[in-house]
């Protein structure tokens, strides 16, 4: 479990599964992503999170908001499993419901999965992807200090050819960068 002043990030309960399922059934957050998710895919994911967080000691986290959200979506860690140019990392990633836009609480949770990853895990390097037309993720990856990587651009191996989403952006910080800007 992570904690910031505003958030926790912390393994996945059962009670997360039914705002979990209708995030991925809502076409704003959805946008920037292939499809909606049915709610046995999302509860998949689910699964295999708690899996990722067995298997490795990180995850995408389920957020709350001390004492005010229960469930707002998901920020961490997660190794990235499929072979680019900047393989094998670990990618930080975020998903919140649309009602939690807006409040910094994206960057906030992912400066915590930064402090975790470098101090906690050892990690040189994290990196951040979003497909090329989501510039609220592209503006949360500048305003957390990643250094925008144009040689690292890729197209998602996992993403069918002629989708809207296919071609990724990049983005990473070094442990240095990161101790850097600490300063």
């Amino acid at each position: 479990m992570l904690t910031t002043d505003r958030l926790i990030l912390r393994p996945w309960r059962e009670e997360d599964r039914e705002p979990f399922a209708a995030m991925g059934a809502d076409p704003d957050v959805m946008r920037h992503f292939p499809s909606l998710l049915t709610r046995a895919e999302s509860d998949s994911v689910i699964d295999r999170l708690g899996t990722l967080l067995d298997q490795h000691g990180m995850t995408f986290w389920a957020v709350e908001v001390l004492g005010a959200a229960p469930f707002i979506g998901m920020v961490g860690l997660a190794p990235v499993t499929f072979e680019t140019s900047f393989t094998p990392c670990v990618e930080i990633g975020w998903r919140l419901a649309t009602a939690f836009h807006g409040f910094g609480y994206a960057s906030e949770a992912a400066r915590a999965c930064f402090r975790f990853g470098f101090e906690n895990k050892g990690f040189d390097k994290i990196v951040a992807y979003t497909a090329t037309a989501n510039l609220a993720s592209q503006a949360v990856m500048n305003r957390i200090g990643m250094t925008r990587r144009s040689d690292w651009d890729f197209d998602h191996p996992r993403v069918a050819d002629g989708s809207p989403v296919k071609r990724h952006l990049t983005w990473s910080i070094t442990a240095k960068e990161w101790q850097d800007q600490r300063r």
